[in-house]
């Protein structure tokens, strides 16, 4: 669940600052998939860390 959290939240942080800089729907598209698959893979190392602490 922390690596879907993660992801999501990082598809709405890229979507609003390709909108902020006044990208077109496909800048957006790319902008919320690239920074999605990076959040994911944060949320991936934070749940390596998280399981191997407990």
């Amino acid at each position: 669940m922390i690596i879907l959290a993660f992801a999501v939240f990082g598809a709405l942080l890229g979507a609003l600052q390709a909108r902020n800089r006044k990208g077109k729907p496909l800048d957006i598209a790319q902008y919320a998939a690239v920074f999605a698959m990076i959040f994911a893979i944060l949320g991936v190392f934070v749940t390596v860390f998280l399981s191997r602490g407990a």
